[in-house]
């Protein structure tokens, strides 16, 4: 798989740009704030529908447009597929393919599959379990990219049942008098039983659709921690065996609130989980919620399910996070993207790799390693500043990125 070309159009800071590309290493030169971060982020947003860079789109779009175009054609053996994504904040995206509309935009994600690598990446190990859950999600969506509907539906749920959590909990502030037993008659009479019967619909959806979600996830993990483990090895020898361990809101005891989880490594699993006395993950998340509607009627949000969970990285013995030196943080942070690619490479067709201003950050030792890694792959496209960042072994056609143009200069 590779990109043939891409057009944007009031992306970022290009009103327009056209670029065209091939097989084998591209770098995209330049000094910060030209530009090229933008073009391959455009890239990446088009196989994800996301930016590793921003939670929302809104930034995406070129200050004083009112909405942006990424055009992305693609090369996948002998097939070809234009992408067109159309990027509107506050109001619905629109895709195109090979020019013709489609129903839902994420009916095109998997026809472009990238792995991104990025400073951000370091977040991965340092960052909160939201950088790590979006890591497992994402991957799932470009392996299967139905998953991005069961992704989708899990979050409207979430959303539906938060709302109708935080109106229980506003009324059971306001119906309170002092003691409890009056509070609880007050709350009796505001209507606690419409609450409590509507609650147990949303506590089904979201136990339907959480179940599908921590399942992949927990499957997703089994195939990638021996990836893990090597891709770390090969890039930091010296030093502890990286290991993948899954933390669930279901094995863990109080409210499922993650403050209150020990910051041991926890139990990933997946057959304790599905198993467990006989039940279902389904079974097991309805029963889970049941336990702490209470707490969660107080306190007005939803503390069971996989939005709650956490990948969590290891050392040997010892949680990446908080001991990991600066080193082994990048290193961990790149064997789960080379990992990724891997992943996605057996599935069929490399991916594309994208390295953005990723070897300035890195040692002589790890950059070496990397380059040798990636190398061999179908598509390579590099950000860096200077030229000296760009490894000899990734050695390739070569772009200049300066005020707004790009230009090819080898």
């Amino acid at each position: 798989m590779h990109v043939a070309h891409l057009s944007l159009t009031d992306f970022r800071s290009y009103a327009s740009v056209e670029l065209g590309l091939e097989p084998g290493v591209t770098a995209l030169v330049g000094p910060n704030g030209q530009g090229k971060t933008n073009l391959v982020e455009a890239l990446g947003y088009v196989a994800t529908h996301s930016s590793h860079r921003v939670a929302n789109d809104g930034p995406l779009v070129r200050q004083g447009a009112s909405r942006a175009i990424v055009r992305c054609a693609v090369h996948r053996d002998d097939r070809r597929a234009l992408v067109e994504l159309e990027i509107n904040p506050g109001r619905a995206n629109r895709a195109r393919l090979n020019r013709s509309p489609v129903s839902r935009p994420r009916d095109v994600i998997g026809l472009l599959r990238t792995v991104l690598f990025a400073p951000e990446d370091l977040a991965l190990v340092k960052g909160d379990p939201s950088e790590r859950r979006r890591f497992l999600d994402d991957l799932l969506v470009s392996r299967t990219p139905r998953f991005a509907g069961v992704r989708a539906d899990y979050d409207r749920v979430l959303k539906q049942r938060g709302a109708l959590l935080r109106t229980a909990s506003q009324a059971r502030r306001g119906a309170r008098s002092g003691r409890r037993a009056e509070s609880d008659t007050a709350f009796a009479a505001a209507g606690a039983g419409d609450v409590l019967s509507t609650l147990e619909v949303w506590d089904a959806h979201l136990a339907r659709h959480g179940a599908e979600l921590l399942r992949a996830r927990l499957e997703l993990i089994d195939a990638l921690r021996p990836l893990v483990a090597g891709a770390y090895a090969a890039l930091a020898p010296t030093s502890a065996p990286a290991t993948l361990a899954y933390r669930s809101t279901l094995s863990t005891g109080g409210d499922g609130a993650e403050d209150e989880v020990p910051g041991e490594r926890g139990s990933s699993d997946a057959q304790t989980l599905s198993t467990d006395l006989g039940k279902t993950l389904e079974e097991r998340l309805r029963e889970r919620l049941l336990e702490v509607r209470q707490t969660e009627i107080e306190r007005g949000v939803t503390l069971i399910g996989p939005h709650r969970d956490d990948l969590i990285l290891g050392l040997g013995e010892l949680p990446a996070r908080g001991y990991a030196s600066h080193g082994e943080s990048w290193s961990f942070a790149l064997a789960l993207r080379l990992a990724a690619y891997d992943l996605l490479r057996a599935d069929g067709g490399d991916p594309v790799l994208i390295l953005d201003d990723v070897f300035a950050e890195l040692d002589t030792q790890r950059r070496r390693r990397l380059a040798e890694i990636v190398a061999p792959a179908e598509q390579v496209l590099i950000t860096a500043a200077v030229d000296d960042d760009v490894p000899a072994e990734l050695a390739g056609a070569r772009f200049d990125v300066a005020e707004g143009s790009v230009r090819r200069v080898r």
